[in-house]
């Protein structure tokens, strides 16, 4: 083997445990910085952080419940990281969930009498045609007229939340009901539970866990991954090779919406079996902190949704054991999203080398290359 061969090697070895180091150290600042504003607070750092973590993992429900917060964030982390891959931010993922999560409940209370071996995958795939065309308008109108995909998902997030607002109220509101929701999905359409009808944890995770194995496999191995990749490094190269950027782009952000919109059937088919009004909590904005976490990598989203949905699910523990505001959890995510997206902070504090210039490909689509 030449020397240069074995310098590549090491290159990719080092640029590897990099990707994995810079969010270890991110997250642990965090919680460093975040345990000095507790105690400046009056409240004890020790008994926050031990309500935290028996929040997240303590007993067996804990656990449960942080898989359940998890898995939303690991199927819109997984869209998001898909767009980053292909240099594209797609802020959007708020949107394509709420259209995900209203095609699901419609397919959920709309057939009856089907077997669940055919209503369950119906009522899914269903919300991932939501997503996936609501992912593709930006998508073409970036690919047709170069119309940038950060504002024109931003404004379609309001347009779906409106959109699905009015037809939960107006067209698909269950009479029956007192408050403003569709009807319940039926049982042939609800994800199976995974622990029991005394715990929530259902068997959605597990189609998370799949779906990143499958994206990373899509990624690295399929010629379609490859051209998503290389859009996403350098549409010109990709161009000069024969490759179409703009199909590309609807395809890349078509599919990034079909993941959104399958967390939003999630919640529906698995946790509420029927979509009320005002059914979102920010999951789409939460996403792109996971994506950025796991650096865009789809087997990096699963640990980064799971500290995400852990932090969300320990925070009222944490509150109760040391008396601080929930706020105090929304302060660290936002530190820990702070030192990702400032990668040199976090390289300048630990003394670590220059990070690859590939690393945030996702911010190339700030200066409007089409």
């Amino acid at each position: 083997m030449s020397q240069a061969d074995e310098n590549n090697i090491t290159g990719r070895g080092i640029r590897r445990f990099s990707n994995i180091l810079i969010p270890v150290l991110a997250v642990g600042t965090a919680l460093l910085l975040g345990a000095i504003l507790i105690q400046l607070s009056g409240a004890s750092a020790w008994d926050a952080y031990v309500g935290l973590f028996e929040g997240m993992l303590g007993s067996g429900r804990a656990v449960s419940e942080t898989l359940v917060a998890s898995t939303p964030f690991i199927l819109l982390g997984l869209g998001v990281a898909l767009g980053f891959r292909c240099g594209l931010f797609n802020i959007g993922a708020e949107g394509q969930f709420f259209m995900g999560a209203l095609f699901s409940a419609v397919a959920g209370f709309g057939f009856q009498g089907l077997p669940a071996v055919i209503h369950l995958p119906l009522a899914l795939g269903f919300g991932l045609i939501g997503g996936a065309m609501w992912g593709a308008i930006p998508g073409w109108l970036k690919a047709r007229f170069g119309a940038h995909e950060v504002i024109n998902t931003i404004m379609l997030n309001y347009a779906a939340v409106a959109l699905v607002d009015y037809l939960v109220k107006n067209v698909f509101r269950d009479s029956s009901a007192s408050l403003d929701r569709t009807p319940f999905v039926a049982s042939s359409a609800e994800l199976p539970r995974l622990m029991g009808p005394d715990y929530r944890l259902h068997s959605g995770i597990i189609l998370a866990l799949v779906l990143s194995i499958l994206l990373y496999w899509f990624l690295k191995h399929t010629r379609k991954g490859f051209e998503i990749r290389t859009v996403g490094l350098n549409p010109e190269a990709a161009r000069y090779a024969g490759m179409n950027p703009g199909r590309l782009t609807v395809i890349t952000m078509s599919l990034s919406g079909g993941l959104a919109g399958l967390a939003g059937s999630v919640e529906v088919l698995g946790l509420n079996h029927n979509l009320p009004a005002a059914f979102s909590s920010g999951y789409g904005f939460d996403a792109i902190a996971v994506a950025l976490l796991a650096r865009s990598n789809p087997l990096g989203v699963i640990p980064a949704a799971l500290l995400w949905g852990g932090l969300r699910n320990g925070a009222g523990l944490m509150q109760i054991r040391s008396g601080i505001s929930l706020d105090m959890i929304n302060v660290i995510q936002a530190l820990v999203l702070v030192f990702i997206a400032a990668d040199p902070v976090i390289r300048f504090l630990y003394r670590l080398k220059p990070g690859d210039r590939h690393s945030t490909i996702f911010s190339r689509t700030w200066s409007g290359q089409k």
